[in-house]
């Protein structure tokens, strides 16, 4: 844990008690605030009286000696409306924070050489940030990791000199911490996702370059230039910072960028370094290379040698639901993509593989599947599950072979079927739903869970390679 002793003697405020607002009001008091915390939910409420911190609703709390409200990331700020909570705390002139916020405080206060890490955008961006912490560890290094992934940020261990922190966040913390000051950011790509929290395209494509304001040319801003979005913001922030520019799609004169599984780095049209990719499972597809050209160039800002970050690269075991090699039965590969839940990331997937055997569907997201259409020649059959299957259906109609499943279950049982009969070199049965998983499970990571666990079911499966980027 990270105490904050930046809010010692203060009374402040805890909406959420999930896993970051549970441990920023532990965090809070161990540094000496007076906390007043609360969750709509009466389980979480029981967790955090268990933990000792103090309950009060908050709706009906006197707020006048509270000097900020940390926020939960998942309770709207903005769009489609504010929490009531936060209205209310606007109203009373309280400033509205997340725990990244008293994380970055804290580590400003503190004044010890311990660079932070930050990586954001659409997809990505948990591969990528495991990917950079890994290859730090591998390199001796030591880091730190979590914030939108695994560890909640002030559950991390306090800060040490030449301790690294390595943190995802997304577009609701950056949101909600307007001191971020990385000396390492990192934007991957942007595409649409979280309209109902921003409100438009450009509204979350403006919270995303949030994460490179405070930063300086002493910093170093990493920037995916595969779309528009994130081209202009490395135009503008390159007014202030030093940007890195990396892409998986096109090649650099300066940066790196990504071709046919090799990194080329690059500067005033010289290569500096190259480092090969080939033959890594964890990093399959063109997406996963503008994931390693990202991590590449973090942990060159952070002084280490090529050959270290090759060496991490290959030896970087990946992350469960994210083209996760779950097994195979003779020629047929089984991956598990439950990650990819719009129709972006989905198209990642798709890329990486000729021959397959798609099982998609679930809560559809605004767009449905129609971006996807350039893919549609790679799919032998197309298995559709949930509240999706109606509306895709239509889309598949004359141009992809599809049968409509229901279940994840009854979906692997076919796909299994169909692609035990196919004669091509290697054939696929994707998970990658380009949708939500809440109409059948709590979670991607269940329905991941669910696939995985089918497919092992089968007979002959033989267990995949582990876990992918």
């Amino acid at each position: 844990m990270i105490p904050v002793k930046t809010s010692a003697g203060r009374t402040v405020a805890v909406f959420g008690l999930g896993a970051s607002g549970l441990a920023a009001a532990q965090a809070l008091s161990a540094g000496g605030a007076r906390v007043l915390a609360w969750d709509d939910t009466e389980e979480a409420r029981n967790r955090a009286i268990a933990s000792g911190i103090a309950i009060a609703d908050l709706s009906l709390t006197d707020l006048s000696d509270v000097s900020s409200l940390v926020l939960s990331p998942g309770v709207p700020l903005t769009h489609p409306e504010p929490h009531p909570i936060a209205r209310r705390a606007r109203a009373s002139g309280i400033e509205v924070i997340g725990d990244t916020e008293l994380f970055f405080r804290e580590i400003a206060a503190r004044g010890l050489d311990t660079p932070v890490v930050c990586i954001t955008g659409t997809n990505g961006k948990s591969t990528t940030t495991a990917m950079i912490g890994h290859i730090l560890k591998a390199a001796g290094r030591d880091a730190e990791v979590g914030g939108n992934i695994g560890r909640a940020v002030l559950d991390l261990s306090p800060p040490v000199a030449g301790r690294h922190y390595v943190l995802e966040l997304s577009s609701y913390q950056i949101d909600l911490t307007p001191g971020a000051h990385p000396q390492v950011g990192v934007l991957l790509n942007i595409s649409p996702d979280h309209l109902d929290r921003h409100g438009s395209m450009e509204n979350y494509a403006a919270v995303k370059a949030r994460l490179f304001t405070r930063q300086t040319r002493a910093d170093t801003a990493i920037v995916g230039v595969d779309d528009a979005h994130s081209i202009a913001i490395a135009e503008r922030v390159a007014n202030h910072v030093r940007v890195v520019p990396v892409s998986a799609t096109h090649a650099l004169d300066t940066g790196v960028h990504a071709a046919d599984a090799v990194l080329h780095d690059m500067e005033d049209g010289r290569e500096r370094a190259q480092v090969s990719l080939a033959g890594v499972a964890s990093l399959r597809g063109t997406h996963n290379w503008q994931n390693a050209a990202a991590a590449y160039a973090v942990c060159r800002a952070l002084g280490l040698e090529p050959a270290e970050i090759e060496a991490g690269l290959h030896s970087f075991p990946g992350l469960a639901h994210r083209m996760e090699e779950v097994g195979r039965r003779g020629r047929v590969l089984f991956i598990n993509d439950s990650k990819a839940t719009n129709a972006d990331a989905a198209a990642r997937a798709l890329a990486a593989f000729d021959r397959i055997y798609w099982i998609v569907g679930g809560l559809p997201k605004a767009g449905g599947i129609e971006s996807l259409k350039a893919y549609f020649p790679r799919i032998a059959r197309a298995y559709l599950i949930g509240k999706a299957a109606g509306d895709f259906a239509k889309s598949f109609e004359g141009a992809v072979d599809y049968v409509v499943s229901g279940t994840l279950e009854a979906a692997v049982a076919q796909a299994a079927k169909d692609s035990a009969a196919d004669g091509a070199e290697e054939p696929v049965v994707l998970l990658s739903p380009a949708c939500a998983s809440f109409d059948q499970f709590r979670n991607f990571e269940l329905r991941g869970t669910a696939f995985r666990d089918a497919v092992q079911r089968l007979e002959g499966v033989s267990p995949g390679k582990g876990e992918a980027a």
